[in-house]
């Protein structure tokens, strides 16, 4: 009886009209079937938003030729206004012809006032002409001392500036008196220019010699002497810088 009765109950709770084959529900506009086991997207309708539609409208540039995002400045914008208003390449490079001219007419002329703040340059461009001068003009004159004439110009300016930096106050730099001493060399250049004419080992190349000497050594302690203000000096310059150039108008007598 017992056994019966749950049969019963069984075949009653199974009996009924739910199909697990055609269930399908709905979600959120679409279907989802169970008998396949995915989302229907084609029945799928709803609200789209309009951002997402202005996303979706098609690329109408051109294929490798996409639209320049940055404009490039001009060349004026990295280095000024204009081309014009950059420096001479000279000028960048401590050449300056007014001022190795000023300087030259300074030596030349030995009683005009020397100009301090011009003079206290470091300029090597016109004291290598006037060396390279030089030695050619000996050459000329059947002497070939390059070595020496710059062997005794290193060796007289590293002298030299020793000797003033412990007589100015202010000092002075290497470069400031290899400027000075070969500027100052232009008349040994007219000694040697003498020489290629006639012979100076006599009384008349004596006299000269010791002209040129003394030209060269009293311009350069006037421009020594106004560069690094040391006034009531001169005398005490003058004199090492005459046995400088007394040895380069050895070379030129003999």
């Amino acid at each position: 009886m017992s056994g019966s009765g749950f049969d019963n109950f069984n075949t009653d709770f199974y009996q009924t009209s739910y199909s697990i084959d055609d269930q399908t529900q709905s979600y959120g506009g679409g279907t989802y079937s169970k008998q396949y086991g995915g989302y229907e997207y084609s029945q799928q309708s709803g609200y789209i938003p309009p951002e997402m539609m202005a996303q979706q409208q098609p690329y109408t540039g051109q294929i490798f030729q996409p639209a320049p995002a940055y404009t490039p400045s001009s060349p004026q914008s990295f280095y000024g206004s204009s081309f014009e208003d950059e420096p001479p390449l000279l000028e960048e490079l401590g050449i300056n012809f007014d001022h190795i001219w000023q300087k030259t007419l300074t030596v030349l002329h030995p009683l005009k006032e020397a100009d301090g703040s011009i003079m206290n340059e470091t300029d090597l461009a016109g004291p290598m002409v006037f060396c390279l001068a030089f030695g050619a003009t000996l050459l000329l004159a059947g002497k070939i001392q390059f070595g020496y004439v710059y062997g005794i110009s290193a060796i007289g300016c590293l002298g030299m500036f020793c000797l003033l930096n412990l007589m100015s106050m202010t000092g002075v730099s290497f470069g400031c008196v290899a400027s000075v001493l070969g500027y100052c060399l232009l008349p040994m250049i007219i000694l040697s220019s003498f020489a290629i004419v006639f012979s100076l080992q006599g009384m008349m190349g004596v006299i000269l010699a010791a002209g040129i000497i003394g030209w060269c050594s009293f311009s350069a302690s006037k421009i020594f002497i106004s560069a690094l203000a040391m006034e009531g000096q001169q005398l005490l310059v003058a004199y090492p810088c005459a046995l400088l150039y007394g040895v380069f108008a050895l070379i030129s007598v003999f």
